[in-house]
């Protein structure tokens, strides 16, 4: 009983472990406003790169900052709700190449330099991203 009781209490710190890490990254992208200003600066990255432009030529630029915009406040503990499509259904028709994959962080590197998000928070928004990988590529 008392094991069961320490595997319990470990379950729910780690829980909760999480929960402030992901609330902490949350602040430090600078909070709605913050994510908002960074996904603009994103998308704006995104318009000047000739290797991947033509997936976004016919796109809804505003829903499309919005609803990315939304994802990853989500994604990060922040207190949005992303209610747009999954990402493979976003993604499948694209043809979006493993090389255009990686441009397309490039641009978002670039982004959060220029917003000077700090290289800890850039690196664990990286990292949340990444599990998106063979949802987007290939589709």
């Amino acid at each position: 009983m008392k094991l069961l009781q320490i595997t319990l209490m470990s379950f729910v710190l780690l829980l909760a472990s999480a929960s402030v890490h992901a609330s902490s990254l949350y602040q430090e992208l600078g909070e709605k406003e913050g994510i908002d200003d960074l996904m603009a600066a994103f998308v704006l990255e995104i318009a000047k790169d000739d290797r991947v432009i033509e997936h976004f030529e016919n796109a809804d630029i505003d829903r499309f900052h919005r609803m990315i915009s939304l994802h990853v406040c989500e994604l990060v503990g922040g207190p949005c709700t992303y209610d747009g499509a999954n990402m493979i259904e976003v993604h499948t028709g694209m043809g979006i190449t493993r090389t255009e994959f990686n441009a397309i962080v490039e641009n978002l590197i670039s982004a959060m330099e220029q917003q000077e998000v700090p290289v800890s928070a850039q690196n664990q928004l990286l990292d949340i991203l990444a599990d998106f990988h063979g949802e987007i590529v290939g589709r």
